[in-house]
């Protein structure tokens, strides 16, 4: 069945639709899984690039479908010219989702009674014909419509619009062959009002083709503007459910925040249950929805803030001076420390770079997102992640008296992580023990026998 949807606001863009269907790796026994986009049906990302009033926005793209029915129409402030869009490839979004990513990781309890010496305690991480076309044009003004430009983009044929009443911008689309849903007029309406122009991108059937590539790849555009937002409006029209949209900024300062609504940390440095590990993706996503449903709906979650030059513990190396320039970054300096990539099972301390990132999640709905998103840039420069831990207790003999201590200490420690979890994630509490008794009697301790009478969970 053909419908149409606008894409959600990675694109933020009107959408012909024939039919849209809706790894993890380890280091040392310590980074185990991230929470990356994969694990969402419809999750739209984009990346801003922004110093000063100077930004980049690349813009991924989670269409599916035939390439003939790709369109999108996307509200910006300026008149782009064809040096300002450009193609970047879909690898870059992916080096930005694993590098940020929220993750679990794990921690082994060292032996109670050998000797502590201060390099073994673990180390906590901080927490886009002439006489047609006079006719055309003729037609256009008509509609209170201005074609400002118009050229090509490797696949994508682009046009540059303005237009004085939303009425005849939603016309003209329709009359060029972009179908609008029900209720586009009265959304293209704002954007008319502040007098933005309108990004429209189909794709060049023959040039895709030639171009060999299988999937459509990110459109990037560069613009001068005091407005630092991202319209995600139009991304709203055909939505029937939640929409998630993953924003990464790259700034020179610090921190990027929402301004128009609240940004909250996602809960983070909690450990958690040993079977969390085989269901990591399952457990991120209740826990966001109980985050998100306690927060009433309406905030946007900072998922990630960090330095680009390192990471502790890294899910993906930091990305190198010419990823960071692909995904938009053209403020970066050459003899700057992100040149120096940090290997993620290395810990040592790394020269600030000039490249901030700050990965913000929000999951909206009409009603409880009404506007347009407002960001702002800060000089807050302290590291964040959503970060979830797995503690493994010591399997070995225990003959001494801390020994002896760190046993009976246990059971505590398991109870407060299935309180923890079930606090997270809203999952029943006697459900999480008993996924608790199955992993750790399969630990297979010498003395675990024993101990399990001790304990009233099991």
């Amino acid at each position: 069945m053909r419908f149409f949807r606008f894409l959600t606001p990675l694109l933020l863009a009107i959408v012909v639709v024939l039919c849209f269907a809706p790894t993890a790796w380890a280091f040392c026994g310590f980074y185990v899984a991230k929470a990356d986009t994969k694990l969402y049906n419809k999750a739209s990302q984009v990346a801003i690039a922004r110093d000063g009033d100077r930004t980049v926005l690349t813009m991924a793209n989670d269409f599916q479908g035939e390439v003939k029915d790709f369109a999108i129409v996307v509200p910006v402030p300026t008149v782009l010219q064809k040096e300002q869009v450009r193609v970047a490839e879909p690898k870059i979004i992916e080096r930005l989702d694993a590098f940020s990513a929220p993750r679990l990781v794990e921690y082994f309890d060292s032996d109670p009674c050998a000797p502590v010496y201060e390099y073994d305690r673990p180390m906590a991480a901080p927490a886009p014909t002439s006489s047609n076309e006079s006719a055309r044009a003729r037609g256009d003004a008509s509609l209170g419509v201005t074609v400002e430009a118009r050229f090509n983009v490797g696949e994508y044929d682009i046009v540059i619009l303005s237009a004085k009443e939303s009425g005849g911008l939603e016309t003209w689309l329709q009359r060029n062959g972009y179908k609008i849903p029900k209720g586009a007029k009265q959304l293209l309406k704002p954007y008319v009002r502040s007098s933005m122009k309108f990004f429209v991108a189909k794709v060049n059937l023959d040039k895709f083709e030639k171009s060999g590539y299988q999937f459509l790849r990110p459109l990037q555009i560069s613009y001068q503007s005091p407005r630092f937002m991202l319209p995600i409006r139009l991304g709203m029209i055909n939505a029937t459910t939640e929409q998630d949209l993953i924003v990464y900024i790259l700034s020179p300062e610090g921190q990027a925040e929402i301004t128009n609504y609240r940004t909250v940390k996602i809960p983070s440095d909690a450990n958690i249950p040993l079977f969390v590990k085989d269901e990591f993706g399952e457990f991120y996503k209740s826990m966001f929805q109980t985050a998100y449903t306690k927060e009433d709906k309406k905030v946007g979650f900072l998922e990630y803030a960090w330095d680009m030059s390192n990471c502790d513990p890294c899910s993906a190396d930091p990305l190198t001076s010419e990823e960071l320039k692909e995904a938009g970054v053209f403020w970066l300096d050459d003899n700057s420390a992100s040149n120096v990539p940090v290997s993620p099972n290395f810990r040592r301390s790394v020269p600030r770079s000039n490249v901030f990132i700050s990965r913000l999640h929000v999951r909206y709905t009409r009603d409880k997102f009404p506007e347009d998103l407002i960001f702002q840039q800060t000089g807050n420069r302290d590291s964040f992640q959503g970060r979830y831990v797995l503690q493994h207790p010591f399997q070995g003999e225990l003959k001494c008296q801390a020994g002896r201590e760190y046993k009976r200490s246990l059971p505590k420690r398991f109870e407060q992580e299935a309180q923890t979890l079930a606090k997270l994630t809203n999952w029943n509490i006697q459900d999480i023990r008993n996924k608790m008794k199955l992993s750790i009697s399969n630990l297979r301790f010498s003395w675990w026998e024993n101990f399990l009478s001790w304990v009233g969970l099991y």
